[in-house]
């Protein structure tokens, strides 16, 4: 069994568990969300998209991610 070392973040204002070592891209797709339509908010600060795959996820951190919703 391959088990891998995680951190306590907070997402969405409820206490989660990522792998070591991400960045907000590897969580998104830990969390089977897709990066084109979600904004993420790390810490109170925006994190732009351009950076989802050199930011890394810290134990501790506070996030809150949107999801787009599209319609008419």
């Amino acid at each position: 069994m391959d088990l891998k070392e995680s951190i306590a973040i907070h997402i969405n204002g409820d206490l989660g568990r990522v792998t070591v070592g991400l960045t907000i891209a590897g969580m998104l797709r830990e969390l089977e969300l897709d990066p084109r339509k979600v904004a993420v908010e790390r810490n109170l600060e925006i994190v732009p998209r351009s950076s989802f795959d050199q930011m890394a996820v810290e134990e501790g951190d506070r996030l809150e991610i949107v999801h787009f919703v599209g319609g008419g």
